[in-house]
């Protein structure tokens, strides 16, 4: 097995013998080296642990992957702004990892399966793909967030129910102006 080929998103599955009904269990702890998602809004952090628990089951054509992972997710309030920390997403996946040689691996484009090198599986395209997908498009604080004033970028949760701005139709100002008395003042 190659050096670049190690490290704790690769599976070995030569025990599996390409034997069809063979399984077997894989539970780890992977920490994230780059962030999954999108910074600034939400990730999955570098640095974060994702906890994944595995099946691989060897099948006629490849090996079958399935599992879920666990992951803490950080990211930003896309209404107020406030930090989102301190949640998790779970996520599932099933991919199918072809042999070289078999019939799906030959009938198929390069991009659409994965495939199986030195019968080894790379998880960690699988697991970023799936976690990506699981983060919301338009993260909250909270689902009721009201998020901020359009007029002065305040809090809506903090500014109270009897905020509001006076505006005038550009239109009227002038004879706003015009008409206005020392009391008005």
């Amino acid at each position: 097995m190659s050096e670049q080929r190690k490290g704790p998103w690769i599976v070995d599955t030569r025990e599996l013998a390409r034997r069809a009904g063979l399984s077997r269990d894989v539970h780890r702890t992977v920490t994230v080296a780059a962030p999954l998602g999108v910074e600034g809004v939400i990730t999955v952090p570098t640095g974060a642990e994702i906890e994944l628990d595995v099946l691989i089951e060897s099948v006629v054509e490849g090996v079958l992957v399935s599992g879920s992972a666990h992951a803490p997710i950080q990211g930003e309030c896309s209404r107020c702004l406030d930090p989102i920390e301190d949640r998790e997403i779970e996520v599932e996946f099933t991919e199918l990892f072809a042999y070289p040689d078999s019939a799906t691996e030959q009938t198929t484009d390069e991009d659409e399966i994965a495939r199986l090198v030195d019968d080894l599986v790379d998880l960690e395209p699988v697991v970023r793909d799936a976690a990506v997908l699981a983060l919301p498009a338009v993260p909250l604080c909270r689902e009721d967030c009201a998020g901020l004033c359009v007029d002065c970028g305040g809090k809506w949760a903090d500014l109270g129910p009897d905020h509001r701005h006076e505006t005038i139709d550009p239109r009227w100002a002038a004879l706003t102006e015009r008409f206005r008395t020392d009391r008005d003042v």
